[in-house]
């Protein structure tokens, strides 16, 4: 008898392991660049805000065997859902709904012996748990970036079922936690793929130029195993490099390649390169871009020259539907008006927005700020959140450290000074250096104080030793009343290191007109009148390196309670909801074009 119960044990104990490993794995780079076909289109959902779910297994499609056998659910003939989506704009039910919802849909697939097979998912907001063919497979805990499950061992030729059960639910050790200025939007929001590679295949690359040097090309190639003496050959046909690696016992190659005439990437000249990646059983084609970033005393450098960075950020949304962004077309939509503008740099606040938006933006110009959801309310006391966050960021970069329009990483929003918070940043930040070394770390920083006696604004934060460039969110004319005249005003904030305004601005409905002197107005004039203020304000900081308004367009907000000037919007665009261009549009955009 006691035999049994340790065997018992024992296989509870491995049954129970098994369920804690069966987690999503880091994506491989540029899934695009695979083969692959996507399963997006029009799912079948249940809608399940009391979690019941489970106690019907409702993910193993189960058979009627008898006469007497029925379900109390089904999938086909309810409701359906547009994958990618969010579930709140497709149906008015669920405009405010955080809750659960099981997606399902069946494909077929013809297998081969030598492959691999992946479920890739763009993203999916914000937790979900992965079934195939009745089987959980994996689980994933983050709204914004991409993860896969290797799903070669239970996936069979012919129809397959898969379900997903997706929750957003807002909690204290999330991230982000519960409070927010954005839509939670739900659902899976960005494309889902089935991968197929060969059984050796290229997991990860990192191709970039070198910091400084303007013709020294740095390569990172790992396979899926720990092959060593496996040959891989990189080629720029355009460069004229033709090169074999070797990788080592760890199945990595790396190697350092001198070019010529390389023509280096900048938003006046966004040039991009055909590089080729190819073993013996995998080859990968992907367009990259090269550049030299650095900072030098007070000034950011792009190939040796400097720049000044004409921001602009926007949220993953687009207003006319009042729905995530998702498609190429979105991408298209957002960009475009970000080049209308004149800016040269888009924060993509405040999350990693979809690879659509990533890649255009580089094509289009763009050098991109980055970051995850470490926004204000963050438990930087939990552990558990910690780790959240370490595997968020490292999912961001290994999606886009090969993009070279990423100049930034942004490493946190508006969080005060504490000793658990800079404990947390610094692993973040430690994280990133680890990563990569070819980009900018910044934070944006809101705890700026106004001192009287010198007349000038203040920073006090430890967090700023560990950062290339110090960014400033300040809100003066609307969070802040002006303490004197904007001309007058001082800043003494790093004065050693690049100093970036990475949000200002204020509220304006479209159309209201009103006294230009009255914030209550929520008139366009104020709105205008106080960018102009705030710009001559910026004059004077010696240390300036850009600006970045707060924000392209309005967007959704649950807790803007104003029933006239917000009705459930952040009103702070410089674009409105329906897509009409305020007065301070103009003020910036004459601005960006004198800079």
């Amino acid at each position: 008898m006691k035999k049994k119960l340790v065997y018992l044990f024992l296989l509870l104990w491995v049954c129970c392991n098994q369920v804690q490993i069966a987690r999503a794995q880091f994506a491989m780079t540029n899934v695009y660049g695979r083969k692959y076909v996507l399963l997006n289109g029009k799912w079948d959902v249940i809608i399940d805000p009391y979690l019941h779910g489970h106690k019907d297994s409702i993910y193993k499609d189960k058979p009627l065997k008898s006469k007497s056998d029925f379900k109390e659910y089904a999938f086909e003939g309810g409701v359906r859902l547009n994958v990618p989506g969010d579930w709140n704009s497709q149906y008015p039910e669920l405009k405010y709904y955080e809750g659960t919802v099981w997606y399902a849909r069946h494909f077929s697939i013809k297998r081969n012996s030598d492959e691999n097979v992946f479920l890739y998912f763009g993203a999916v907001n914000y937790q979900c748990t992965v079934y195939l063919n009745g089987t959980k497979v994996g689980g994933h805990e983050g709204g914004f970036t991409p993860f896969q499950i290797n799903v070669t061992d239970c996936i069979v030729s012919g129809d397959n079922f898969l379900v997903l059960e997706v929750n957003n639910y807002r909690n204290k050790d999330a991230i982000p936690a519960l409070l927010y200025d954005w839509w939670n939007y739900g659902g899976i929001t960005r494309d889902v793929m089935i991968v197929k590679t060969p059984q050796l295949y290229i997991d990860h690359y990192f191709i970039q130029l070198d910091k400084y040097k303007p013709d020294l090309i740095h390569v990172k190639v790992q396979l899926s195993e720990k092959r060593i003496n496996e040959n891989i050959r990189i080629t720029i046909p355009a460069l004229n490099v033709l090169r074999q690696l070797s990788t080592d016992s760890t199945g990595m190659a790396q190697a350092s390649i001198k070019v010529k005439r390389l023509q280096r990437w900048s938003p006046q000249t966004p040039q991009l390169y055909q590089v080729q990646l190819a073993t013996r059983s995998d080859t990968i084609k992907e367009e990259l871009g090269f550049r030299n970033l650095y900072v030098k005393g007070k000034q950011i450098y792009l190939n040796g020259n400097p720049v000044f960075m004409k921001g602009i950020s926007f949220h993953e949304e687009i207003a006319q539907r009042q729905g995530r962004a998702f498609s190429q077309q979105d991408a298209v939509t957002l960009l475009s008006e970000a080049k209308a503008l004149g800016a040269n740099l888009i924060r993509l606040a405040h999350y990693p927005q979809n690879e659509y938006i990533v890649r255009l933006a580089e094509k289009m110009g763009f050098m991109l700020w980055e970051e995850i959801p470490l926004w204000q309310n963050i438990d930087f006391t939990n552990k558990a959140t910690l780790q959240k966050a370490l595997t968020m960021h490292t999912e961001m970069i290994m999606r886009d450290r090969n993009r070279c329009a990423l100049t930034f990483w942004g490493i946190a929003n508006e969080t005060s000074p504490s000793k658990s918070r800079n404990s947390f940043l610094k692993e973040i930040i430690n994280n990133c250096q680890k990563m990569d070394t070819t980009r900018l770390l910044t934070a944006a920083f809101d705890k700026v104080k106004w001192n009287g006696d010198t007349q000038t604004f203040e920073l006090e934060d430890t967090l700023t030793e560990y950062l290339d460039v110090i960014s400033i969110n300040k809100y003066m004319g609307w969070y802040h009343p002006w303490p004197i005249k904007p001309s007058e005003i001082s800043w003494n904030i790093c004065p050693d290191k690049p100093l970036f305004i990475s949000e200002f601005g204020g509220e304006a409905l479209y159309g209201q007109s009103g006294d230009a002197t009255v914030a209550s107005s929520w008139s366009e004039e104020y709105q205008e009148q106080l960018y102009k203020d705030n710009l001559e304000m910026f004059i004077s900081i010696p240390n300036l390196t850009g600006i970045a308004p707060w924000i392209l367009f309005d967007f959704r907000s649950p807790y803007r309670f104003h029933p006239l000037n917000q009705n459930g919007w952040n009103r702070k665009g410089l674009i409105s909801d329906q897509g009409y261009r305020k007065k301070a549009w103009y003020v910036i955009n004459e601005f960006y074009k004198r800079h």
